[in-house]
């Protein structure tokens, strides 16, 4: 089965560390990149552009509009994804636990139906 989890981060978080700290933030992800590889779960991942490029596209009043930026009003924004297979849920939820980005953020995991 395919899972998909999404990283929901602070986006000045990064640019807020100190260069050895940001070393060390890039080092974790590489590993845990490498840990999704060996074990044949990686389908896809990356990293995204931040929320205030974003576009939305919505129906309002029966007419498609473009509207900037990210709908919801948070701090922390969807900043990067994997795609990865796993032979279930719990399997998902443990590769959740393991991304760097549980220690700063939240990964959300949802099912690819």
């Amino acid at each position: 089965m395919r899972y998909l989890l999404l990283l929901h981060v602070d986006e000045g978080g990064f640019a807020a560390l100190a260069p050895a700290e940001q070393a060390d933030a890039m080092a974790a992800y590489a590993r845990y990149n490498g840990a999704l590889g060996a074990a044949g779960a990686l389908v896809s991942s990356g990293r995204l552009s931040p929320g205030a490029a974003a576009l939305n596209i919505r129906t309002i009043g029966g007419r498609l509009v473009t509207m900037d930026g990210p709908f919801a009003e948070t701090k922390e924004q969807i900043g990067g994804y994997y795609l990865i297979e796993a032979p279930d849920e719990a399997a998902a939820l443990d590769w959740a636990r393991r991304c760097p980005a549980a220690g700063h953020g939240t990964v959300e995991v949802r099912q690819v139906l």
